[in-house]
């Protein structure tokens, strides 16, 4: 996969459930670290709730790390009705922290799982998304007088250029689309008579 939706910025929305107040807020996390970090800045913001339940998805399509937590409300109540909500969603690195301010009336297991889950699906509707497009970061090397000509093909395939090295033959550094790769392989081969090919550093 080279492309999936993602959440586009943080939301919150609020929903009242038999007077208890759900606050979902919901946002992106490319790493379980960032996951984490976005749990603990609304559970700072919000110290005297009663419940902050949260649910993450990192990733997508069959490479996913997932996480949940009750957080104190009765087991499999909270925690995975969000997280099945989540992965009914076609949206990946999103993490979503549901907040519950108690309002005296206890719900019931069953009130419990529709409230959380009802709140996940209110927030993840109303959450705008964008298109993360997977990418790989690259170094070319060539000659001096193939240099234009390189950063021309760059540009044509929708590469970044990071940086640039001038020794005895430059060398670039860039970020490019995955689905670009092969394309701009293909006319640096035939650019430099098959000498030169891109070396893949990393994932950008």
């Amino acid at each position: 996969m080279t492309a999936y939706p993602i959440p586009a910025q943080t939301i919150r929305i609020e929903n009242m459930v038999v007077n208890s107040r759900f606050i979902a807020t919901v946002g992106r996390a490319d790493t379980v670290d960032e996951a984490k970090a976005f749990i603990r800045a609304v559970r700072e913001e919000m110290p005297d709730a009663s419940h902050h339940v949260h649910a993450f998805k990192v990733g997508y399509g069959g490479s996913v790390i997932e996480g949940m937590t009750d957080d104190g409300e009765p087991s499999g109540t909270s925690g995975p009705p969000v997280l099945a909500v989540l992965r009914g969603t076609d949206v990946g690195d999103i993490v979503i922290v549901i907040t519950r301010y108690f309002g005296g009336t206890k719900l019931g297991t069953g009130g419990l799982v529709r409230a959380y889950g009802g709140t996940a699906k209110i927030a993840l509707e109303q959450v705008p998304v964008e298109l993360k497009i997977e990418k790989r970061y690259i170094g070319i090397t060539v000659a001096y007088s193939l240099f234009e000509r390189l950063r021309l093909l760059l540009d044509e395939y929708r590469g970044e250029i990071d940086s640039e090295e001038f020794d005895a033959e430059v060398t670039v550094y860039a970020t490019i689309p995955v689905d670009q790769l092969d394309g701009l392989s293909d006319a640096l081969r035939e650019l430099t008579a098959g000498q030169v090919t891109p070396i893949i550093l990393e994932d950008a």
